[in-house]
């Protein structure tokens, strides 16, 4: 009787695997969740992503309607196509949850963060930082003799990138509201 040897280092493949070779792939997905706007809701849908061991990357909360008392939670998560499939699930069981969109799903969208960035220094580094908040389009909000405040809008990577750029120039601090995200045309 003849055996079959597999050596170590091959590959863990086979033509009658029969998994979704997708399932491995880490995709981020932002989401838009319609929520009742009253205490405790935010608290059970970030419990909803930490007891399950969901990673959230960016999250706003914001009112969206004063008079049928809604929020809109946005959230940008990561994780396989099941377990982003999951996260939709049981978002849309919970009880305060009107409405659960995948933006990433349903098309294009327009993301925006906003930030700002106080900057400490003078000089040669003073006038680097004032250009470059020129060519990314920050204004300043603030400055004094030795510091500035700008305020930066625009895509996660543009603000990465200001930061990037910042830093040697003497970024102090920095804050973030994290993503706000809208379909495009008229989904």
């Amino acid at each position: 009787m003849n055996s079959l040897k597999i050596k170590k280092g091959t590959s863990k493949h086979s033509a009658y695997d029969l998994r979704d070779p997708n399932s491995e792939i880490i995709e981020t997905h932002t989401l838009a969740v319609i929520v009742t706007n009253e205490s405790g809701v935010l608290a059970r849908v970030i419990g909803l992503f930490s007891g399950r061991g969901y990673n959230i990357h960016s999250l706003t909360v914001a009112e969206i309607d004063h008079d049928s008392n809604k929020s809109r939670i946005t959230v940008v998560t990561t994780g396989t196509p099941q377990v982003l499939t999951q996260i939709k699930a049981q978002l849309s069981r919970m009880i305060p949850v009107f409405d659960v969109h995948d933006l990433t799903e349903d098309g294009a969208t327009v993301e925006r963060e906003l930030a700002l960035f106080s900057v400490t220094g003078k000089g040669n580094k003073r006038v680097e930082a004032l250009r470059l908040a020129d060519i990314f389009r920050a204004n300043v909000v603030d400055t004094t003799l030795d510091s500035f405040i700008f305020e930066l809008t625009g895509t996660s990577e543009k603000v990465d990138a200001f930061l990037d750029l910042m830093r040697p120039l003497g970024l102090t601090e920095i804050a973030r509201t994290g993503i706000a995200a809208l379909a495009r045309g008229s989904n």
